[in-house]
Order: structure tokens, then sequence, then C-alpha cells
């Protein structure tokens, strides 16, 4: 689908202005920061496909503009959204740069009533979208800065995009209060925090993905994300290797967007144990029954935005030990379920600890309730309308 096709009447190119049809309102919002979904691995990817599909129930319409690298070519419609695929380099340090700023460019000739930007790489762009006359939403997914995998030129770049971004957008989502208060601490700007949300999944009788993998149940840990050094996969299979737990077989979900020295070398170093298991990316079935009969869920990271991994995993009521990083620390884990980010020892130590403590029922209810609670992708969606409705008007 081109650009030119989303409209073909007399309403192309001017903003719906919250236009009536059908007897409801429309808000047409174009979205950019985003690989694209569904069955992209991200935690941005994660977040956009669950949120949009609420908010056109509500009353939005939602256009998605894909990296075509990325995604189904062939779908262009998901759950009522409209999904425009834009060319890009797949490249780690081209791709969003210059899917962006095309992205910009083509919001222009549709003019929506919002253009939300996703993540501070994207939002180096936010600028040209005001001085184009687009009202701009940008959600800060966190410090991407921060993460290894990326040079003192992107690093540099990063900074830039969160500095522009904060300073020029015209509302700022968070999706952490620590986040939101390095904004307000850095720009001098207040910013709306609404996090990421989980959906309640029904635990999983079926064990087909076990078989495949030769896993018993109850007897593995499951860690789930992207291979990249930030992720500390590198520290969980040298904790694993440490401990050389009988019966016990380590899960790694995931893989890399694009293939380096580092995800060459994790996979190296998985192979060299027969009880370290690397399933590829998953999606649906396969990976709800790993997280329906996991014995216990581990994230290593030394950074994250705020982890849906985690929350997905206490979600299913599994028993989770988590880096100490700040984004970790938000989640509402008891103190002793932390070790310190990037210590394998004490990750070990504390994968000893807990192995053989499960959860109690009323501990897993406890915990599944509050996840419900807080991280509820409804309440999300309207808390995102609230701030698209302060600026569109």
């Amino acid at each position: 689908m081109a650009i030119s096709d989303i409209y073909s009447g007399p309403d192309f190119g001017k903003p719906s202005n919250y236009h009536k049809q059908y007897g409801y309102q429309i808000m047409k919002v174009v979205v950019v920061g985003t690989r694209g979904f569904p069955g992209v691995q991200g935690g941005v990817e994660v977040h956009c496909e669950n949120l949009y599909p609420r908010l056109t129930e509500k009353g939005c319409e939602v256009i998605i503009f894909t990296r075509k690298p990325y995604v189904d070519l062939t779908l262009h419609n998901y759950k009522g959204i409209k999904l425009i695929p834009l060319s890009c380099p797949k490249s780690k340090f081209l791709e969003t740069f210059f899917h962006t700023l095309y992205g910009v460019f083509s919001a222009k000739k549709i003019s929506p009533d919002i253009l939300h930007v996703h993540a501070i790489g994207p939002s180096l762009f936010v600028p040209f979208a005001r001085v184009f006359g687009l009202k701009v939403v940008m959600t800060n997914h966190g410090p991407d800065y921060e993460r290894k995998k990326w040079g003192r030129l992107a690093k540099i770049v990063l900074r830039l995009g969160e500095n522009l971004g904060s300073r020029w957008a015209n509302k700022i989502i968070c999706i952490s209060e620590t986040i939101a208060e390095n904004v307000r601490r850095r720009y001098k700007r207040e910013a709306a925090v609404i996090p990421n949300g989980v959906i309640i999944p029904k635990i999983l009788q079926s064990e087909d993905t076990l078989k495949k993998n030769s896993l018993e149940k109850g007897k593995y840990i499951l860690s789930v994300g992207r291979f990249v050094p930030e992720k500390g996969f590198h520290d969980l299979i040298d904790a694993f290797n440490e401990l050389r737990l009988t019966g016990w077989k380590l899960v790694i979900a995931g893989r890399a967007d694009h293939e380096d020295r580092y995800s060459r070398d994790l996979k190296e170093k998985a192979g060299k144990n027969r009880n370290i298991i690397l399933t590829g990316f998953l999606t649906g079935i396969a990976l709800q029954e790993l997280y329906s009969h996991a014995g216990l869920f581990v994230i290593p990271s030394y950074y994250e935005g705020l982890p849906i991994v985690l929350l997905e995993a206490m979600s299913y009521g599994l028993s989770c030990i988590a880096s100490d990083i700040p984004a970790n620390k938000n989640v509402e884990l008891s103190n002793d379920r932390f070790f310190k980010a990037g210590d394998a020892n004490a990750l070990a130590e504390k994968i000893r600890e807990l192995i053989d403590k499960p959860l109690s029922k009323e501990e897993k209810r406890k915990m599944i309730d509050i996840i419900a609670e807080k991280y509820n992708w409804t309440k999300i969606a309207d808390e995102t309308l609230k701030v698209y409705k302060q600026i569109a008007n």
C-alpha cells in the first residue's frame, strides 16, 4: 500500500479536526519509531502492537509507518490499523534515521491530528515535524544511549534525539517515573507517565515447544530478549555453567536483529553446554508454553526502559530474578529477588537460593493481581488518548 492509497477523496491531506463519521468522532494518528508488527521482536514493537488497536476502538484512525525489511508486506491492516511499510536500509546505524525522516515527510502529506514518535532515536526529527506544522507526541522508552551496543557517535546522536524531542514535542510520555524524572531534571518539561502493559494470559497445558526442545516442565530457567550486550545473557550463561544444576536446563528465547560478533560469541558459548537451549525468536503459543511451564525466570539486563518480558513473566505467576537496575526495581518484586547487574557470581548465588523455592498459589495470585491492575492496556490507551486530546483541539 502506498501513502497515496490511504485517502482518495476530498479529505486527503486535510486534518480530520475530529470530523464526525458514522456518528462518532475520528482522530487521525500517524505513528513512527517502531519497526512494525505483528511478530516483530522488540519492546517498542510489543508496546505499539497492544496500544493502537485499543485506540482504534476509542475512535482513532491509526496509521503506522513500518519498516519494510521486518514486516509482512502483504499485510495492510491489523485490527483496524493501517500499516504502511516504508523503505529503509536494514542497518542498526542507519535504518532509524532514514525511516523516521521518510516517515515525517510522509506524515506531512497525510496531515494527521497527531504524529506519535516512539523512542529517542526517532525523536531527532521532532523539530522538523513541528516546523511542518504537525502536533507531536513523543514517547520516551528510555535512555537508549546507555545500551552497550552503541559506539560513541551513535550515543551522541541518541542524546541529541532525546534533547530535541524533549524540547520540541508538544507533549511527552515516559514509560516509567524514573525516565520522567530525568526529563524534568534535564529539560524542565513535564511528562505523562504511562507504562507498558501486559495482557494477563491463560496458563497453557500444552507442551509441544517443551517436547521439541527436550525440556521438562518446571525444570528449566527461562530468559527472553534480543542478543545484544545490555541484555546480559553472557552473564546468565556463565552463572548457569557455574551452578551445574542436575536435571535443569537454561532456555533463552530470542535472536539478534543484526548478527554481530557479540551474538556469534553468545551462540558459541551456549553451544558448549548441551543443557543450554537457544530457541530463536518465538511468539504466540510457542512462547506462551515456555512461560507457562518454566521453573524460574531471569532477566540479567544492564539496561531497560520498562522490562516488558519481566512483566510478562510475572503475569504468568513465575518466580523471577532480576538485575538491580532502576527499571527492574520499579517493578513490584521483593528485594530478595534482585542481584547486582553484571555480577555472574551473584546471579549464580541468587539462582541457587531461589530455584527450589517456587511461589505459593497465594503469592502467584497476588503478583498477577498487581500486574493486572497497574499495567492494564485499556487504562494505558485511555491515558494516551487524554494526552492526544490536550493538543489536538
